[in-house]
């Protein structure tokens, strides 16, 4: 029986601009088969909109939570949003 669908909203706070963190989100994700799209905010934070499994999200989120090797990740808040936009096939960064 396939995992239900979920889509979440998460946001990085911490040291996670100019470590490689949207990348490392990006290629976790598209290993997980998780799609939407990750980007840098003004407020030094990092958003990602993601929609997939719940068990491959679930992973994606503990995976935002340790972060790359330069990152120092404080805090990944996560909201649950409804899907009423389609997103991108892949994760894609902006």
């Amino acid at each position: 029986m396939p995992d239900e669908a979920v889509r979440v909203r998460a946001t990085a706070r911490g040291r996670v601009q100019m470590v490689g963190y949207r990348a490392f989100v990006q290629r976790h994700a598209q290993q997980l088969g998780v799609r939407g799209r990750v980007a840098n905010r003004p407020d030094g934070s990092v958003e990602c909109l993601m929609e997939g499994p719940r068990t491959a999200v679930d992973e994606l989120l503990d995976l935002m939570r340790q972060g790359p090797y330069h990152a120092d990740v404080e805090a990944v808040d996560v909201h649950p949003e409804p899907a009423t936009t389609p997103l991108p096939p892949t994760m894609v960064t902006a």
